[in-house]
């Protein structure tokens, strides 16, 4: 069944914006009369988990079908016709077998190779799917059978490593139920998939990244807003607050690279006029399978009227919390448990971190049910802590005073020799720490200019990695990076909501390995926001050697952002186990999300043999250079 919605301009929903009006009649007129009948034949709402495959043995065609989220039919890529792909239902314990044929027409603008990579699954790594590095990928007419054990339980999805076929639809989720008795207790299951939708070929969209990276930021700093801050903060702290961002030709406005003024956000499939809705009975325990499959958002999740119990993180079980709300980064996967009562229904609400648009389904006795909608909330900006400044309050009042901010704009930075040959990342660093290596040159990049004398003697300054030193691509350096573990995001927590921060996730279980790690690696994550160039050390993955690990040895990667961005890492085949401030294991997770200004670390245990991705997740940061390649040796 294809992902297409029938809007109803009848249901009353409140607070709907015209274009989102149109979206619900796209497909009640002329435009359902030249869609085949697979594109357009799915009721008004998409009610429980409705396209499941159970087993062990499956059957997956990778091909083009004409959608309509918009009003505008355009070409997807689908795995059985349909987006989202197909729910797999997976059972621990098992061998699961997945034929997947490329049936991807002749000449279509997303490719002749395709791929399917398993997120967060623990597998060998000829089965991991990503197309250069662990296969050759799945030419046009070819079947790639993938077959490996399932020896894990929990909530995870699968999605393309091609070009940007994920951003074209070729995503899905995997539910993996537990060999034994779930620990989970609950009577109804749903998996609620959020994803963005863009009508642009995803080549144009990235090209047009490349040339106008600001080109959704369109909710910039106005006079109204100068003159609020002024009678709230005083026109001095005002001024010096605009003349700072000014010097560094940067807006704190620019929460994400590309938002509702571009996507059409969707849930399971569907716009919020397709009102996904999952069935409950007053008093029942609802498991929420939550997973981001989008290409670029973050999303705001709650459920007003009611708690969330979270469950699960990235498909293993933690010691319950209960939020009013979370914020979920691109590829994580959160298990939360809702008990709904004393109203028939109730809006799942999930906004987009920078408030430019929304996604909503719903949870009701009865199909055809909404509950109210609620407004976004207001926008965000960047603060002193997303440039890695945090700790400069108490060396001139967080204004940065004393700096000298003339090489902090964007391109202003002197031209880098290649940085290829000096990319820590690209060396063997078996037997010694890099961490301490990563501290050898003098801060660079677009902060080359700035006058350090007066942070002379500050404690905790960050150093960061000789190939970043007067790099054209790094337009930004974190001097005072901290974890922010505690932090939930920038804009969460309002109006008395309990949100969900990394620092109150435990797994319930102990480290699994329990050494202590023999070295340290210290990646960097770089970019340039205007040329939307983005790195690891400033080096992007094309110029870059593998990161090579020994087999069976345990290590700390240590992250450090030093762009104004959040970046969720995901490292293939191996788990990432997050520690706390004290070097404690917190959570195990597939993908650790790093926020602006953040430093946080993890340990791995190098127990994959071959060769595996390691990448930020946002699909155009990593198609510009955030990636690298890692290789566990004997």
């Amino acid at each position: 069944m294809s992902s297409v919605f029938h809007g109803d301009p009848a249901s009353g929903v409140p607070m709907l914006s015209r274009r989102r009006f149109v979206q619900g009649l796209a497909l009640g007129g002329a435009a359902a009369a030249f869609l085949p009948r697979t594109a357009w034949s799915q009721p008004a709402s998409r009610v429980g988990d409705f396209n499941t495959l159970r087993g062990t043995d499956f059957d997956l065609t990778i091909g083009e079908t004409p959608v309509n989220f918009t009003g505008r039919v355009r070409p997807a890529v689908t795995v059985n016709g349909s987006v989202p792909a197909p729910i797999l239902r997976w059972k621990e314990g098992t061998t699961v077998t997945l034929r997947v044929r490329n049936a991807l027409p002749p000449g279509s603008i997303h490719g002749h190779e395709t791929s399917i990579h398993w997120h967060g699954i623990i597998l060998p790594a000829n089965m991991d799917g990503v197309p250069g590095i662990s296969f050759d990928g799945i030419g046009r007419d070819e079947t790639f059978v993938y077959r490996f054990d399932v020896n894990q339980a929990g909530t995870y999805w699968y999605h393309s490593h091609s070009a940007f076929q994920e951003q074209a639809g070729l995503y899905g989720a995997l539910v993996i139920d537990p060999a034994g008795p779930d620990p989970i207790a609950y009577q109804r299951d749903y998996v609620v998939l959020l994803t963005d939708w863009t009508d642009l070929n995803p080549e144009q969209l990235f090209a047009r990244l490349k040339k106008m990276a600001d080109f959704d930021n369109t909710y910039k700093r106005t006079v109204g807003d100068f003159i609020r801050d002024a009678q709230k903060k005083g026109l001095s702290a005002t001024l010096e607050d605009r003349k700072m961002w000014g010097q560094m030709r940067m807006t704190p406005t620019d929460i994400s690279d590309v938002n509702a003024n571009t996507y059409t956000y969707l849930m399971n499939g569907t716009t919020a006029l397709g009102n996904w809705t999952g069935l409950f009975k007053s008093g029942e325990k609802v498991r929420l399978r939550f997973i981001n499959g989008s290409a670029m958002t973050y999303f705001d999740v709650r459920i007003p009227g009611l708690k969330m119990t979270v469950v699960a993180a990235d498909g293993l079980p933690v010691h319950p919390v209960t939020i009013d709300e979370f914020r979920i980064a691109t590829a994580e996967t959160y298990d939360v448990i809702v008990e709904p009562s004393g109203q028939d229904a109730f809006t799942i609400f999930a906004q987009d971190s920078g408030r430019t648009g929304y996604v909503s389904g719903t949870l009701a006795v009865r199909e055809g049910l909404r509950a109210p909608i609620p407004k976004l909330d207001p926008r965000p900006i960047l603060t002193m802590a997303d440039m890695g400044m945090a700790d400069h309050g108490a060396h001139g009042g967080g204004s940065m005073a004393g700096m000298d901010h003339s090489a902090m704009g964007h391109g202003t930075a002197p031209a880098a020799k290649p940085a290829a040959a000096n990319d820590m990342a690209g060396m063997d660093h078996s037997g010694h720490d890099v961490s301490a290596m990563a501290g050898t040159a003098p801060a660079g990049g677009a902060m080359a200019g700035m006058d350090h004398s007066s942070m002379a003697g500050m404690a905790g300054m960050q150093t960061h990695p000789a190939t970043e030193n007067g790099n054209p691509l790094v337009d930004n350096q974190a001097m005072t990076p901290t974890s922010r573990l505690a932090d939930p995001g920038n804009g969460m927590g309002t109006d008395g909501r309990k949100a969900l921060s990394y620092s109150m996730l435990r797994s319930l279980f102990d480290d699994p390995d329990g050494r202590e790690p023999g070295r340290t690696l210290e990646m960097h994550l770089t970019g340039h926001m205007e040329k939307f160039a983005w790195s690891f050390n400033g080096v992007k993955h094309s110029q870059s050697g593998p990161i090579k690990l020994n087999y069976g040895e345990r290590m700390r990667i240590t992250l450090v952002n030093d762009t104004m961005m959040s970046h969720p890492i995901h490292l293939h085949g191996m788990w990432s186990d997050l520690e706390d401030d004290n070097g404690n294991f917190l959570v195990r997770k597939h993908t650790i999300d790093m926020q602006p200004g953040s430093k946080r670390s993890y340990r791995v245990r190098a127990d994959a043999l071959g060769r595996w991705a390691y990448h930020c997740h946002l699909l155009y940061h990593m198609e510009s250079g955030m990636m690298r390649e890692v290789q566990v040796r004997e």
